[in-house]
């Protein structure tokens, strides 16, 4: 495999098997493997600057793929009846496979063709999204009433108010058994499980082989500034992800199959589902696409002979993102796959546990650990249920609330990544400043979170669930709809302006009419003679509107604030890792760090955070007998636990700091001490890395 970048851009050491295997390529391109000069000159697949440019593209079209459900998580959760608690494991799943596959790469290393092998993986990803978007195909169109599907123009008039005497008495059971069946249901969720299996599969070898592809056959003065392209190209991947989200979810889902007569909704509607699945299909053929090219790599290139002219100049700004050595996922996965490629598969599991044992003794490298646990727990949280949350607290649509994490939360994020490493990389930071600078930020970070409890919109008030006008009788039913018979599983919500009270359905608040104004494509539905609103209406359809809307920008101001802060950490928390293991250790540290982060933060923390969420409904809808989606949700309890979750990982990420400082000035003053002391034969003592006033060579651009 190739050499690791060195985390204060030092030129990378080529171990003397790859110097060989390089077929001194600088010199000859003589060799078995090698064609001939000419064809190298025409051939563009012989080019590292072209797999940078193809790598570049498929990272991001990876990343948009994998991040895309956690933008329309509310919305699959809407249109297939699944609880929160389920959708944050779905989310999670394509953690499993990633993380049991990564041991395997580890192993192989450059004993396969990489390119080929990033291709596999590339299609086998592109696959993943189609199989997420077949449940829409498989699946009947989208009734948001209790219309018949004959009835082409799913109009509101199931849901008025029949007196008791023209219709049957209503029964518990769903009336939408008869098409939407518990086994259709679980088929559906088991190929969208099956589906993010394949997707954590086929992301293995794309990151790490492509990382030490470039490494092996770029310039040693070239390599650091192909990853920085890299790494600042496919960071803006989730942000796409989000900016996808907003614009598939601002579209009906069944756009491919719209009823003649159109339909009577808006985004704004509760009962709205966007085209879900469409974003999956773009971000499937975007992968698929930069998939080709792979295929005609070659499994070994001439390694690049000259340095960029320009290198200097954009390396003191891109330098940044990859001075920090193991600072991206993309690397922390690099890691785990060099270790120890000349071992057996036996001698590498017995080695395996040992250096284990032996990283996670170290008091420093296990703090760290479990701050960054702390950390990526608090983003898996925010990435997945962010916009369920802003659509609930805010009264936003989906489509706006990923268009406001896209825009601001992730621009933030990323900009935080880059400030650490600069601030690394310019004023030299060594360990005890590394630890300050992370203790300074987990600070603010947790100190922007508190005033979010007090940022949010009261619960709506909903006749018969958070509030009860004029109930008479023991069954609770209000006098002013005695007279109706109502379904029990109807949801078509209705909002009386005057006193910003909703109904679940028009026959809840007593309707027996309704009309529609204006043109067909912008329609307005009103409902009257609505026995229970104050001069029989008209009421207009749809859930009220929320009185502190305006609330949404500082609050997404503060959370990408906090966010940018708690980015910024990132880099000096890998200088305390690089530099308090032993060196020999450095490598598989680091895989064992992202082995953690997916079992301990990103795979729990979305289930974690879900079932949280579940905790706060106050109303369910239910299908075939069992609990779906939840209507309702209680405002303040949701913003606590949420808020409250997040307050929690960034106090343990702070507590962790704080004695990983305590740690490091202990060992300061321990080495101070041993400074002091007189050491016959030592004219000169080692400075401390952490002293303002030296500059180690470790920590040198």
């Amino acid at each position: 495999m190739g050499p690791r970048i060195g985390p204060m851009g030092e030129e990378p050491q080529m171990p003397e098997k790859d110097t060989k295997a390089m077929m001194n390529t600088e010199d000859t391109l003589r060799g078995k493997a090698s064609p001939n000069p000419q064809d190298l000159r025409r051939s563009v697949f012989y080019s590292i600057k072209f797999f940078i440019l193809c790598h570049s593209l498929l990272q991001l079209a990876q990343l948009m793929i994998s991040g895309y459900l956690k933008s329309s998580i509310s919305t699959v959760e809407k249109r297939f009846g699944l609880s929160s608690q389920t959708s944050g494991l779905l989310a999670a799943f394509n953690e499993v496979g990633n993380t049991a596959l990564i041991v395997f790469v580890s192993y192989f290393g450059s004993r396969v063709h990489r390119p080929r092998l990033i291709g596999c993986g590339a299609a086998l990803v592109a696959l993943a999204g189609l199989l997420m978007s077949l449940p829409h195909f498989i699946s009947e169109p989208y009734h948001y009433d209790r219309a018949s599907p004959v009835d082409m123009q799913q109009d509101f008039e199931a849901s008025l108010c029949q007196t008791e005497t023209l219709v049957p008495a209503p029964t518990p059971s769903n009336s939408s058994c008869s098409s939407y069946t518990e086994s259709h249901h679980l088929a559906v969720v088991g190929i969208m499980f099956t589906a993010q299996t394949l997707l954590g599969v086929g992301s293995v070898p794309i990151q790490p082989f492509g990382i030490s592809y470039i490494d092996d056959f770029a310039h040693n003065s070239n390599s650091p500034l192909y990853l920085g392209i890299l790494f600042a190209v496919t960071m803006m991947g989730p942000g796409m992800a989000y900016g996808l989200g907003g614009l598939m979810l601002r579209l009906y889902v069944d756009i491919d199959r719209m009823p003649e007569g159109g339909i009577n909704l808006t985004s704004k509607d509760p009962r709205w589902v966007g085209a879900w699945w469409l974003g999956f299909l773009i971000s499937a053929g975007a992968v698929a696409l930069a998939a080709i090219p792979y295929f005609f790599f070659p499994r070994e290139m001439p390694k690049e002979k000259h340095e960029l002219h320009f290198r200097r100049k954009v390396l003191a700004v891109s330098d940044s993102l990859v001075s920090k050595g193991e600072d991206s996922p993309s690397e922390k996965q690099d890691g785990v796959v060099q270790i120890a490629t000349d071992l057996t598969v036996i001698q590498f599991i017995k080695v395996f546990p040992r250096v284990l044992l032996r990283t996670l003794r170290h008091p420093i490298f296990l703090l760290v650990v479990l701050s960054q646990v702390c950390t990526s727990s608090m983003v898996a949280g925010m990435a997945t249920f962010l916009p369920k949350f802003l659509e609930r607290q805010f009264s936003v649509t989906a489509s706006y609330a990923n268009l406001l994490i896209g825009g601001i939360t992730i621009p933030s994020a990323i900009t935080g990544i880059v400030v650490g490493g600069i601030l690394v990389k310019r004023l030299h930071l060594g360990p005890m400043r590394c630890g300050a600078l992370c203790l300074l930020g987990a600070l603010f970070c947790l100190l922007l979170g508190l005033p979010l409890f007090f940022m949010g919109c009261p619960t709506h008030q909903i006749a018969g669930v958070t509030y009860q006008p004029g109930l008479t009788g023991p069954e609770l039913v209000p006098a002013c709809r005695e007279h109706c018979s109502c379904p029990l599983d109807d949801f078509n919500p209705i909002c009386n302006p005057s006193t910003h009270v909703e109904y679940l359905t028009p026959c809840q608040a007593g309707c027996t009419s309704r009309v529609v104004q204006g043109a067909l494509d912008k329609s307005q539905v009103f409902y009257t003679n609505c026995s229970c609103v104050a001069g029989g209406g008209p009421v207009p359809a749809g859930s009220c509107d929320s009185a502190c809307s305006h609330l949404v920008l500082p609050f997404m101001f503060l959370v990408s604030l906090g966010a940018g802060l708690a980015s910024l950490t990132h880099t000096p928390s890998f200088m305390l890792i690089l530099r308090g293991v032993k060196k020999e250790d450095k490598t598989l540290a680091v895989g064992i760090q992202f082995m953690l982060l997916r079992v301990l933060a990103w795979m729990p923390s979305p289930v974690i955070h879900g079932s949280a969420i579940d905790t706060t409904c106050v109303y369910w809808a239910q299908s075939c007998g069992r609990r779906a989606v939840c209507r309702y949700y209680d405002h303040d309890l949701l913003r606590n636990r949420f808020v409250g979750l997040q307050v929690f990982f960034k106090t343990g990420s702070l507590a962790c700091f704080a004695l990983i400082l305590a740690i490091l000035r202990q060992q300061e003053k321990e080495e101070r001490t041993q400074v002091t002391v007189p050491i016959p034969g030592l004219q000169q003592q080692q400075p401390l890395v952490s002293g303002p006033e030296k500059k180690p060579e470790e920590y040198r651009a």
